[in-house]
């Protein structure tokens, strides 16, 4: 078959050819729209950000994918509603469970939270929970190796839900990957009488992941399909594409997004319904949804303030400061959940974009409860800022105030004054428009904190093209991962760049047998006690070096990026001399 040329194509949606990039799946490939998003300005940087953002409600063209706004995607959400529906009708020994790792446990918890407080505002039982792997220490730090436990997500499914007559699961993962999701959707298959399983993803189903998952006899992509026999009442796929991320593979945005805008349609539907006594219709989710397409337009409106934002913060972050989000109400949880992503996703210290709520864990109301006890990483309160941040504020860090109308002003005011004796560098994010809902409020929100936090990544360097070169490599998604951004950028094969990876994670120069025979767990447990694993493994692919020469190059260039871009022009100039040579030769 004849390649196509590309040229001709929009960048906008030329990741839906098959040809592009075909040994991806959708949430994996790079964004043809961000190639150079490594070179742009704090403006551009968002203007490409909202770009992307964008393509998650572009309409159905008749392409291979199914969109957002795709019949068959808004019918299983409208019996998803309406299964949601029942339940909250009849709430007794019944429950709906939303589960999910990193980013999608985090919203997880984020709408359980927000859908229990407004059954309790209506003095009504609460029937939401939530299950983030890694327990809610994952809420706030990074514990990705507990994603690959099939067995751990279906025990901890099995022991919330004791005693329950009914539950409906909803497993969230945007690559269809989750070995953790993948154990729970399994287990509710095998007892249809409690159980109806929820998927929630962003990729068509034959691009599910095939790997055997660790301890378990099916992979995801076996479970899914088994899912498609039952589909129907017994379960549902809602899978529709969104094309893929700014930041290659960076589901906390796009996903994160789409995930919010898909389930908040749904409960909301639902709530409405079940206590006004009118019916979840077609229409009445679409409209829903349009509503989050206004809440993107609106948001990104205001692009020329979150550059200045994104400009301040990478500064910040570039001269060794900090980035602070100071949060009241559910806003909170946005800025936790947004500042959390930045250890995993940049090899960020936990310490560069911290996120503080006003009455701490009080507010956040997670099933834990106070977990300041486990190290400052996790106070999270207004007076931990007070008393362990503020004291050394300086005109290096940035804070970002996070509030609504509906939010104690003098208190505001009272840190506004704090703040601005320590720091010049202080802005706010405030909504004031009585019609919004809150969950609007928190999508707009965590569209400009994700714009922070990455742009000021991507200006410290963090980011080359569009991938993420200095992801932490915590479990088997971030391995494989790895690998092939080191494939994409170095040019070589998948078993050499594997090699390379393996040198870095446990710096040898040779590779013994006992490392090689080792399985992917070993590997991403020994990996996630080292630092720039991926940088190291790049820099010795690309100009055939030692690890010691490696970490010479990376210590000489700071900056990931400006050591990759180095090291390229280093290879090229090798290749281009050894063209040379052999045309004299001739």
């Amino acid at each position: 078959m004849e390649k196509r040329d590309f040229s001709e194509i929009s960048d906008t949606c030329k990741w839906e050819s098959p040809d592009y990039e075909p040994w991806f799946p959708v949430s994996e490939k790079s964004n043809p729209l961000t190639r150079d998003i490594d070179k742009s300005s704090p403006n551009h940087i968002v203007r490409l950000l909202a770009a992307c953002d964008a393509q998650m409600f572009q309409k159905d063209t008749g392409t291979t994918y199914q969109r957002l706004f795709s019949d068959s995607v808004v019918l299983t959400m409208l019996e998803v509603a309406r299964t949601v529906e029942q339940i909250l009708r009849d709430p007794e020994d019944s429950l709906v469970v939303l589960s999910g790792c990193g980013t999608s446990g985090r919203l997880a918890f984020l709408m359980a939270s927000c859908f229990n407080r407004a059954l309790r505002d209506r003095q009504q039982n609460t029937v939401y929970s939530y299950i983030i792997a890694g327990g809610d220490r994952a809420l706030l730090t990074s514990l990705e190796a507990s994603e690959d436990d099939p067995k751990l997500g279906m025990l901890t499914l099995e022991k919330l839900c004791e005693g329950k007559r009914r539950v409906l699961f909803i497993g969230i993962s945007c690559g269809l990957s989750a070995p953790f999701v993948a154990g729970q959707l399994d287990f509710c298959l095998k007892h249809p009488d409690i159980y109806t399983p929820v998927l929630v993803g962003f990729n068509p189903v034959t691009q599910a992941r095939e790997e055997t998952m660790p301890g378990y006899s099916l992979t995801f992509r076996e479970v899914v399909q088994r899912m498609e026999e039952q589909r129907g009442q017994r379960a549902f796929i809602i899978n529709p594409a969104v094309g893929p991320e700014a930041i290659s593979g960076s589901s906390r945005m796009k996903g994160g997004s789409a995930t919010k805008i898909l389930l908040e349609t749904i409960l909301a539907a639902a709530h409405t319904a079940a206590f006004t006594n009118t019916h979840v219709t077609r229409r009445v989710l679409l409209d829903m949804m349009r509503g989050y397409e206004r809440v993107y337009s609106v948001t990104y409106s205001h692009s020329d303030q979150i550059a200045t934002l994104l400009q301040t913060a990478g500064l910040s972050l570039q001269c060794g400061g900090r980035v602070c989000y100071l949060s009241w109400g559910s806003l909170g949880l946005v800025g936790l959940i947004d500042a959390s992503e930045c250890i995993p996703t940049f090899g960020a210290d936990y310490e560069d974009i911290r996120g503080f709520i006003s009455g701490g864990y009080q507010d956040m109301d997670n099933i834990e409860g106070d977990l300041t006890s486990l190290g400052s990483q996790f106070c999270i309160a207004h007076e931990d800022f007070v008393s362990l941040v503020l004291p050394t504020l300086s005109d290096r860090d940035t804070v970002l105030l996070l509030y609504t109308c509906h939010d104690d002003v003098g208190d505001v005011e009272k840190m506004v004054h704090r703040v601005r004796e320590k720091t010049s560098n202080l802005h706010s994010l405030y909504h004031g428009l009585e019609g919004d809902t809150a969950v609007q409020w928190e999508l707009s929100s965590k569209l400009v904190l994700n714009a922070v936090s990455t742009g000021s990544h991507v200006l410290k360097g963090k980011i080359y093209r569009n991938h993420m070169v200095d992801l932490q490599v915590t479990n088997s998604k971030l391995y494989h991962r790895a690998i092939h951004i080191l494939q994409k950028l170095s040019g070589v094969s998948l078993t050499q760049c594997e090699e390379a990876l393996l040198k870095a994670i446990y710096h040898v120069e040779q590779l013994p047998e006992d490392i090689t025979s080792a399985g992917v767990t070993t590997h991403t447990l020994t990996a996630s006690r080292r630092n720039r694993v991926v940088p190291l493994a790049l820099v010795c692919l690309l100009i055939g070096c030692s690890l010691s020469e490696a970490e010479s190059r990376l210590e000489s260039h700071p900056v990931v990026r400006d050591a990759v871009e180095a090291c390229l022009t280093s290879s090229q100039h090798l290749t281009s001399s050894a063209g040379d040579q052999n045309s004299t030769n001739h």
